[in-house]
């Protein structure tokens, strides 16, 4: 009878033991399932915040000459994005399209004129562009690969430049400046056309018909002729304005690149905030430092 009872007693301690057990593991399950429910939770909640922030920042579309105006926008980026702001840049190599995308608004803006020139296709074409400011001066350059001292220069020299008429006041200036010709004294410099020179020396001859990118292509194939040069495509061929340019347009200069917009969003802070960006300490010492004297920042 004892032995009964004794057994009878160790079966209800195994049962209860594995009862309670079963109750710990029940208890641990869920307590995990849990936790893992507060961390998918988590996870979740930073997923969510992550989207709302970058859903927080406003795209403007900026259409940009490649060098240097696209490398200037990508150096900006990141202090654009502390901004609220961030770019995407379409790069463009001509002089036409960068307008023609902003009137039909597949741009909000463009960087890649200087003053002279926007103000030269509003009266052209009619666009209803404002100027936000200017952000960098190209000094304009006149190269010869084979005409190395100025007082040299032979007689009938040709001097090719860009098709553009709001650069051709800006030739002519450099030449005046340095001696070269005389223009009409009753004439802005700015406006300056080839019928303007009153006094020609040397009797240069003028090609003013050719497209602004392909000028680097005939300075590096004419031999004993003088080839005007936009800095940023002198860049993209290799070309240092400060050593390689014959003739380098000074410092004080009017044709500063600026931001453009249509009209309509002048008074944008956002797109006035690119402005002041592109005018900080840190994007000025980039320009100063990465193109070595070939562009002047500016402030104002």
């Amino acid at each position: 009878m004892k032995k009964l009872l004794f057994a009878l007693l160790i079966a209800l301690l195994t049962i209860a033991l594995v009862a309670c057990g079963t109750d710990d593991e029940n208890g641990e399950e869920d307590q995990t399932s849990g936790d893992e429910e507060s961390t998918e939770e988590t996870d979740s909640e930073e997923t969510e915040g992550e989207e709302a922030s970058s859903d927080e920042l406003r795209e403007i579309v900026i259409g940009a000459a490649n060098v240097p105006h696209s490398e200037i926008l990508e150096e900006a980026e990141s202090l654009l994005e502390e901004e609220g702001i961030t770019l995407q840049i379409e790069v463009y190599q001509d002089y036409v399209l960068p307008n023609e995308d902003l009137e039909n608004e597949t741009l909000d803006a463009n960087f890649f004129q200087h003053t002279p020139y926007l103000e030269d296709q509003k009266e052209e074409i009619g666009y209803d562009f404002v100027s936000l400011g200017g952000v960098h001066i190209e000094p304009m350059g006149i190269y010869s690969q084979d005409i190395t001292d100025p007082e040299e220069i032979p007689e009938g020299t040709e001097v090719l430049m860009s098709r553009s008429v709001a650069d051709h006041g800006r030739i002519l200036s450099i030449l005046q400046e340095n001696g070269v010709i005389e223009l009409d004294e009753d004439v802005d410099p700015v406006t300056a056309e080839i019928d303007d020179i009153v006094d020609n020396p040397r009797n240069l001859e003028f090609d003013a018909s050719i497209d602004a990118g392909l000028l680097p292509e005939y300075y590096e194939r004419e031999a004993d002729t003088l080839v005007a040069i936009n800095t940023n495509y002198a860049i993209e061929a290799g070309l240092v304005p400060t050593e390689d340019a014959l003739f380098l347009e000074g410092p004080e200069s009017p044709y500063a690149n600026v931001i453009a917009v249509r009209a309509e969003d002048e008074d944008d802070e956002d797109y006035q905030k690119i402005v002041e960006v592109l005018r900080s300490e840190e994007i000025q010492t980039f320009m100063e430092e990465e193109y070595d004297g070939a562009i002047v920042p500016v402030s104002e």
